[in-house]
């Protein structure tokens, strides 16, 4: 069955950033705590996460009689009850590698209530959708019920979300369909709901926003509805940001083919050769993108300083 909902038409722009707070202080400063190692942290934070799965569950049986009017609320379970699903028997998971320590390894484990029925976004689009972020204790530190526009690039790259949060949206698609209504309200059928548990490590680590009562190594739970996603191009140089990513890795800092101190999906002079990306590409009518070589090295002319 189609769902709809109604927002107006003047979408409010967002993202989330890391902030740190810093104190100052007429003694001598004080040298900050060394981080903790992000292995023995990863295997915490998928216990604690775990632990919260198998003792909690969510309103499953309320989207069921009434999808259009769904408001997603976790729960934890009666010990006496054992009729009530787990949310470890309802979630499924994916493998996210840490962008720091490469050895390190997440579990993921993310809810789809609803998977969405249009298309799903890259990891470095632009998305549309609500939410809210709690603590593993639910206590609210942070939503909006008013369509934002995400910048999906994780904080680790630029000004946008969480990986984790990041990591789970890409796995749902947007509406099936947006309609303009008369009174300049918009209606999304289909859209894309769920949840995603977040460790740490896919978080803010050491680093929590200094609004919202966050502390450091806290797992986190987002909740969001998905309406719409845009492919970026942060550069403008005529390449989707996410076919920057030369190695394939969904990580976009680690891709810097001049070596110069700007990656190359904001670089729009990705090999320093002087003459701009958008020049060294060809696009057709369709948008369909070639990558010229013109002396046949194997590499495209826009990564090639000497092509």
């Amino acid at each position: 069955m189609m769902t709809k909902i109604k927002y107006g038409v003047a979408l409010l722009i967002a993202v989330l950033s890391v902030t740190v707070s810093c104190k100052k202080d007429d003694d001598a400063p004080t040298p900050p705590t060394p981080p903790r190692d992000r292995g023995v942290e990863a295997i915490r934070a998928q216990d604690s996460i775990e632990k919260f799965l198998r003792t909690h569950s969510y309103n499953y049986e309320e989207f069921d009689s009434n999808p259009e009017n769904f408001e997603l609320k976790f729960s934890k379970i009666d010990v006496n009850n054992d009729t009530i699903i787990p949310l470890i028997d309802q979630v499924v998971s994916k493998q996210v590698r840490d962008v720091v320590d490469k050895d390190v390894v997440y579990k993921l484990y993310y809810l789809k209530v609803r998977d969405g029925e249009g298309d799903k976004p890259y990891f470095p689009d632009y998305t549309i959708n609500t939410y809210d972020g709690r603590l593993m204790n639910l206590d609210l530190f942070d939503s909006s019920v008013i369509p934002v526009r995400f910048n999906l690039v994780d904080t680790q790259t630029a000004p946008g979300i969480i990986r984790g949060l990041q990591q789970a949206i890409i796995e749902f698609g947007g509406a099936s369909n947006i309609i303009t209504n008369p009174d300049g309200t918009l209606t999304f059928e289909g859209f894309g709901i769920g949840a995603v548990f977040i460790p740490s490590g896919l978080a803010y680590y050491q680093f929590p926003p200094a609004s919202g009562g966050l502390n450091a190594y806290d797992q986190l739970i987002f909740s969001f509805e998905l309406f719409d996603s845009e492919i970026a191009d942060h550069d403008q140089d005529g390449i989707p940001s996410y076919m920057e990513d030369l190695n394939s890795n969904g990580y976009l800092l680690d891709d810097n083919t001049d070596g110069d101190s700007t990656p190359n999906y904001i670089d729009d002079d990705d090999d320093n050769d002087g003459r701009l990306t958008k020049f060294e590409i060809e696009v057709d009518g369709n948008g369909n993108i070639t990558f010229p070589d013109v002396d046949g090295d194997g590499v495209p002319d826009y990564l090639d300083a000497d092509s």
